[in-house]
């Protein structure tokens, strides 16, 4: 799907109604049309990204700060105990609009909405599973210059993930 079809791109432009509940120059806010319970609100980007693989990092940090303050708004405004705040990316995750959004939606105990169930890892896979993603964010931290301190070490945030998780192993 590209932004001349994507129904939110149509909202963003006003072309399809949406009851708002915020916006900034790069953030639009929604209440959901098939709400899981009532103020289930949808955080999009104005600018037309599939999902969270694709989003510039900017972008993402902008979203966050609009998850933040809005989700602030509906425990206050709803008086709700509880929040969901989801993200599906692909369709094996369940994402059926291909532009990328958060869900934040309001939760009461006993409001009929189940979790799923978790599972159990087998002996050895959890750590498997680690190494594999640690090898990944390692391919991902090469991209990117490490900043280094003044002492010739790295800046703090920019540590190996090799590095922060060798513990485990």
């Amino acid at each position: 799907m590209n932004a001349t079809n994507c129904i939110f791109c149509k909202i963003i432009a006003d072309e399809v109604p949406a009851v708002k509940v915020y916006e900034n120059e790069h953030i639009l806010a929604f209440l959901d049309i098939t709400p899981i319970n009532p103020g289930h609100t949808l955080i999009i980007p104005k600018e037309h990204h599939e999902n969270m693989f694709e989003l510039p990092e900017a972008l993402t940090l902008e979203m966050m700060r609009a998850v933040k303050k809005i989700s602030h708004g509906i425990k206050d405004g709803l008086s709700e105990p509880g929040m969901n705040i989801i993200m599906n990316n692909g369709v094996a995750a369940g994402q059926t609009v291909f532009h990328a959004h958060i869900h934040l939606i309001p939760r009461k105990n006993g409001d009929g909405h189940a979790m799923w169930k978790g599972g159990k890892y087998s002996e050895g896979e959890a750590e498997k599973v680690a190494r594999a993603i640690i090898a990944a964010l390692e391919v991902e931290t090469e991209k990117v210059p490490l900043k280094e301190t003044s002492a010739g070490r790295r800046a703090e945030g920019s540590e190996s993930p090799a590095g922060l998780y060798a513990s485990l192993f």
